[in-house]
């Protein structure tokens, strides 16, 4: 074994530039593989969070006919007196807070321009809601008295034109099935940096959007955030009620969810051309250097040596190639993602698909299991690719092989 290590050292470094070539194809092929799957972790890792501090939170408490794709604010369809069951959800231990919210569909409208929006009653003094509070960048957060003012995302100010203190139309449908359309004024403008969430939400005290919508002391569900995300499962048994029904991120996500499957599986497709790219340069290495090398594989077949040690001799060839340039896209792989993770990678301003909610940057998040894979593929793709070359001298004939030129 030491003889092959120390005749494959010897080999590659007849033609180093070729060698470190072949190494550094390797290297980067498995750099690429580690930053892309850290960048489709990231991407929807962050969607993940967002769609749980934003809009379902590690729980949500609601009446048993709630269906939140009709947004209905029928009264048998909301909770009433949400006070209440908020009260007894904040008892809990493994509660951070819980939170009603009433949510309503709306048209916003400037003169002439108009947008369809989601209008969000909340209690401005909830703990999760302080993301808005934090996120307001021009006039200020809306207060649980205010009757006239609401908070409008960056994007929509945007594209109505509206600066803070402008007055605008809000018009939406209230519980008895009617219509009903009330002037506002812009108390501030925030931003989350997801840009679908902050270009279709409207905030305004929940008093207040129960007035508007003819709901009086109803609530369209109960925002719950608990301290550990592990305890969601065991507080939904315990909550568990005949009352109300109790929905679970991995319920009100499951979108992002799939679309993360889908997305891992259309990444696969673009590993293996990655992978048969840096394979392609490993056997032309070894191809070129077999045809170099013919005269000297003739004189060590004559002189006894058999196929399968001289198949060897040119897998260890690879087995080092692939051993250097797998070490290297690991230390060049991980520093790239670490420094890009730490600065966070823009992505352009898009609708994106709904019910998912990618910002405005992605974050790329390494996963051991990801590493350790796809490491262990990377490598198994240079031997593999080693294989051709390998039998290609392992077949020569001695005597063949001596009269080559």
């Amino acid at each position: 074994m030491n003889q092959l290590f120390k005749m494959a050292f010897r080999d590659l470094g007849r033609n180093k530039r070729r060698s470190i070539l072949s190494a550094l194809a390797v290297s980067i092929a498995t750099t690429l593989l580690i930053f892309m799957a850290s960048v489709v972790r990231g991407e929807f890792r962050g969607a993940l969070q967002n769609g749980i501090r934003l809009q379902t939170g590690h729980l949500q408490v609601r009446a048993t006919s709630y269906d939140e794709n009709k947004v209905s604010l029928a009264w048998e369809d909301l909770i009433d007196n949400p006070a209440q069951v908020t009260d007894q959800l904040n008892a809990l231990p493994q509660v951070a807070d819980a939170t009603p919210r009433l949510i309503a569909s709306g048209i916003i409208s400037l003169g002439d321009k108009s947008r369809g929006v989601q209008v969000l009653g909340i209690d401005p003094s909830a703990e999760a809601n302080q993301i808005f509070r934090q996120g307001v960048i021009a006039g200020e957060f809306i207060n649980s008295d205010d009757r006239e003012g609401v908070l409008i995302g960056k994007p929509l100010a945007e594209r109505l034109g509206l600066n803070v203190g402008d007055q605008v139309n809000l018009l939406i449908n209230t519980s008895n099935g009617d219509v009903d359309e009330q002037p506002f004024t812009v108390r501030g403008i925030y931003t989350t940096n997801v840009f679908p969430y902050d270009q279709n939400t409207v905030f305004m005290p929940l008093t207040k959007a129960q007035a508007f919508a003819a709901a009086e002391n109803h609530a369209s569900l109960i925002f719950v955030l608990l301290h550990d995300q592990d305890q969601t499962e065991p507080v939904a048994d315990a909550l568990s009620s005949s009352n109300y029904q109790i929905v679970t991120w991995q319920d009100l996500n499951e979108l992002s969810v799939q679309f993360e499957q889908f997305a891992g599986a259309y990444m696969v497709i673009l590993y293996l051309i990655i992978l048969g790219i840096t394979a392609t340069v490993v056997t032309n290495t070894l191809v070129m250097a077999v045809y170099e090398r013919t005269r000297e594989i003739g004189i060590l077949a004559a002189i006894g040596m058999k196929g399968g040690r001289i198949m060897s001799a040119f897998l260890t060839e690879a087995a080092l190639l692939a051993t250097g340039g797998v070490i290297g896209g690991l230390i060049l792989g991980g520093l790239i993602t670490n420094w890009v993770s730490s600065v966070g990678m823009v992505v352009p301003a898009t609708q994106g698909v709904t019910g998912i909610l990618i910002g405005d940057k992605i974050y790329p998040f390494i996963v051991a299991s990801d590493v350790i894979s796809l490491t262990i593929t990377a490598y198994v793709i240079t031997l593999m690719a080693s294989l051709y070359p390998a039998i290609l001298a392992a077949r020569m004939e001695p005597v063949e092989a001596l009269h080559a030129q």
